[in-house]
């Protein structure tokens, strides 16, 4: 059989959702979306019983899961995370580093091409987001301050020569040197964003200018309404919800943004602008206690409890360990919007961020069969990656 058909499902489509509508599949690409059950032979046929047909949920920024961290730099870490996220209705991701030297980069990133073929069943891998080195030692949070420093040019060509699977890199846009960076990768197709800053709104303003387009993880580990010898001054926070253009991302597991800000966040920035993301490092999918984040031998070690990582001494979180279902729950629940509104947040808008809005984030013809089933609880039952099932509740 070389086709899929979905039917009898609850379809989320950009124009809304198709009541016991039908979804075709031929290879790896969706052939067509209808209201009625096409009729087709030779595919295999899914009878989704009335459960929600979406598309694949995107997750641009994520450290790992099931016991695993992409800084681990083994190739079974990358394959494991992947796969743990796929059950949780994930089907493309851009594996996330944390600060280190120049070496642990370099090594991050061999290890990435070295899996990235081996990838059959789980979350696809889009391509690498480097996060730090480049920071503001007050907005560290739980970044290693040992690798936290200003943009030097001679390092990042070198790491930009060495691979050309980095698609988005934070950095702290006030550094010295950064606007200067973020202009530089620009013109090689990658993504900067702020992060990890102390910036005041002009600062963030001229680096949005400069291409920082978007604000990484928004409020966590970034500035918002400082005094400085009794004058106000506005952060990156206020940047971002003035700067109609500017995308965010948000930690949307219930804990990092409480209710009032995820419902302010998308009062000012809608679901066009703001993508879900679970920031999951290694005990996502894993029971609550101690863990490491980073690399297993040397990172971080932290506490999970109350469904958060922490540093040990409870000063500051240490990454989430959400999955992506719960990102959805959390919209609807606790931000109280529509289904059809939380799915863009985790389909369409990261999708558009990272430039792949023709063949990703929505159920259309033409575009990549990411499909993920699941039911009015969020709880996954299928999960899709271009046309194969990958994951099946049981």
């Amino acid at each position: 059989m070389q086709g899929l058909k979905i039917y009898n499902g609850k379809i989320i489509t950009p124009g809304g959702i198709i009541n016991n509508g039908s979804v075709l599949v031929t290879g790896d690409t969706i052939t067509a979306v209808s209201e009625n059950n096409i009729e087709v032979e030779n595919v295999a046929a899914i009878d989704a019983k009335g459960l929600y047909v979406s598309p694949g949920f995107i997750d641009i920024h994520v450290h790992g899961g099931g016991g695993h961290d992409f800084m681990d730099n083994s190739v079974e870490a990358f394959l494991a995370i992947a796969e743990t996220h796929a059950r949780y209705g994930t089907t493309a991701m851009w594996p996330t580093s944390l600060t280190s030297n120049k070496e642990g980069i370099l090594q991050t990133l061999d290890t990435y091409e070295a899996a990235k073929d081996k990838n059959i069943n789980g979350a696809q891998f889009m391509g690498m987001h480097l996060e730090g080195p480049y920071f503001a030692m007050n907005q560290r949070g739980a970044q290693d301050p040992r690798y936290i420093r200003n943009p030097d040019p001679e390092e990042y060509k070198e790491i930009l020569a060495h691979s050309s699977s980095i698609k988005r890199w934070s950095a702290a846009p006030e550094l010295k040197g950064a606007i200067e960076f973020g202009r530089y990768i620009r013109t090689k197709g990658i993504l900067p964003a702020m992060a990890h800053t102390d910036a005041i709104y002009e600062e963030a303003y001229e680096a949005f200018k400069a291409g920082y387009s978007l604000a990484t993880h928004l409020y966590s580990a970034m500035s918002g309404v400082t005094r400085r010898n009794a004058f106000r001054y506005a952060g990156v926070i206020e940047a971002a919800f003035l700067t109609d253009d500017m995308d965010v991302e948000i930690i949307a597991d219930g804990v990092h943004l409480p209710a009032p800000l995820l419902k302010l966040v998308y009062k000012i920035k809608g679901a066009g602008r703001t993508a879900l993301i679970t920031d999951a490092m290694r005990a996502a999918g894993m029971p609550e206690g101690e863990s490491v984040l980073g690399n297993i031998n040397d990172g971080i070690k932290v506490i999970v409890e109350d469904g958060v990582a922490k540093l040990p001494d409870r000063t500051s979180f240490a990454g989430s360990v959400a999955t992506a279902d719960r990102l959805v729950r959390t919209m609807i629940n606790m931000a109280e919007l529509p289904l059809e509104k939380a799915i863009q947040m985790i389909t369409a808008t990261p999708a558009r961020i990272m430039g792949l809005q023709d063949k990703k984030g929505a159920l259309e013809a033409g575009k990549d069969a990411d499909i993920v089933l699941f039911d009015k609880n969020i709880r996954i039952e299928m999960t899709i990656i271009k046309g194969r099932v990958v994951y099946q509740r049981k």
